[in-house]
């Protein structure tokens, strides 16, 4: 009997490390979704309408986790990369549309990014942002032409998803959040007023761009199809990781900010809320996680724009290329030389890139599930009917959120 306890307890801790062994791709897309705009939303619908809306995050989650599976899969079943294979499929305009619409779309952003990443670790320091930025981006190159850049990027932000999840989970212990309320929130309300705040958390918490840029960490990861199992629950693990803190960043707006009656512009104001509440240290905690938040986000959405650029345009796609580290380090200048210039990205800049959304995220969206259900591509490896029933609402979701920024930039 004994004999047979000690037998089980090792294949639980043999399968514990296996699992451990396949964790990296989610958790860097997981990183580079959640930055300081999406924590900006999350922390704004805490203070404004509390924990009503948890059930939107719910579902953008799981629309996130089924679009990244599945792109895992497509980067599975075959040597040629998502783009290649729109290329074979649709011609060279597909695939040039797919990384020129990435580039813009994390280009656009990119200069929020910089701007998170200096003011937090100024809070944390007490150093000049501005001179944050510059040093901050310069790290972030040099990381970039490390030995292996993948695994030190797998690395970074799994040791960076560690320091936000440690750092947010200590500031909702402290600003004991309710858990009825929180559990309240997940059965559907749409309290007045907030279906834009509910559109906005959609958009960011459901990045297309990102669930497509799987499919090439997994091919930098080295994975095959005898991968499959082990990177469908790193797939769903990862992005469970990015709706939890998320999540705890809305619950302690619900928690500290609410009550107060104070309505935050920046995620960084959250953090500054706390000293008074709870000293300097909470603030120093808090921003620790946006800092986590803002560099990760900085490396991973300029190696996404980066790399699906240089495959769009024929360059190659591997991160140890030249080519690809070049049109990422672009990404990483202009959104810190932006950021310096204008203090954050200007309202054009902003209405730039959401008009290149509408063209780009359906699309991508679009091109994934065709992929994915070409058998001659996938094998066994196909869209199961219940994956394409959610990918097809998630979908319906994103040509809504596409229309709606249609009737804003030009009928608003």
């Amino acid at each position: 009997m004994e004999e047979k306890k000690l037998e089980f307890k090792s294949n639980n801790e043999n399968e514990k490390k296996g699992f451990l062994k396949f964790l990296g791709p989610a958790l860097i897309t997981s990183a580079l979704v959640v930055g300081p705009g999406s924590l900006t939303l999350a922390s704004k619908i805490g203070a404004i309408y509390g924990n009503q809306l948890i059930w939107i995050l719910i579902i953008t989650v799981i629309f996130m986790m089924i679009y990244t599976e599945m792109s895992m899969r497509i980067g599975l079943a075959t040597k040629s990369t998502f783009i290649q294979l729109i290329n074979q499929k649709w011609g060279k305009f597909g695939g040039l549309l797919i990384g020129l619409g990435a580039f813009l779309v994390t280009t656009s952003f990119q200069a929020g990014n910089s701007i998170g990443v200096g003011i937090a670790f100024s809070i944390i320091t007490g150093l000049n942002t501005q001179l944050l930025i510059v040093l901050l981006t310069i790290l972030g190159i040099v990381l970039l032409f490390s030995k292996n850049f993948y695994d030190l990027l797998e690395k970074l932000m799994i040791g960076l998803i560690a320091l936000m999840l440690l750092s947010f989970i200590i500031t909702a212990f402290l600003a004991k959040p309710s858990v009825g309320s929180i559990a309240s929130g997940i059965i559907p309300t749409i309290p007045e007023g907030s279906l834009g705040l509910i559109i906005a958390l959609t958009a960011t918490s459901f990045s297309i761009v990102g669930a497509a840029y799987q499919s090439y960490l997994v091919k930098e990861k080295g994975w095959g199809i005898t991968e499959a199992k082990e990177g469908a629950k790193e797939s769903y693990f990862g992005i469970f990781l990015l709706g939890l803190i998320t999540l705890l960043v809305m619950i302690i707006g619900a928690a500290v900010l609410k009550p107060a009656g104070i309505v935050v512009d920046s995620v960084n104001e959250m953090g500054l809320t706390l000293e008074p509440l709870f000293g300097s240290w909470a603030t120093i905690v808090f921003m620790f996680g946006l800092f986590g938040a803002a560099f990760s986000s900085l490396m991973g959405n300029a190696t996404i724009g980066g790399a699906m650029l240089s495959d769009g345009i024929g360059f190659g796609n591997s991160l140890k290329d030249i080519r690809v580290k070049i049109t990422i380090i672009a990404v990483m200048l202009f959104g810190s030389i932006i950021a310096l210039i204008f203090g954050g990205a200007p309202v054009n800049m902003i209405i730039f890139a959401q008009a290149i959304t509408i063209v780009v995220v359906p699309f991508i969206a679009i091109a994934l599930l065709v992929v994915a259900n070409d058998e001659k591509i996938m094998g066994e490896l196909k869209n199961t009917v219940i994956k394409n029933v959610i990918a097809i609402i998630g979908l319906i979701v994103l040509i809504l959120l596409a229309f709606n920024n249609v009737k804003n930039i030009f009928f608003s």
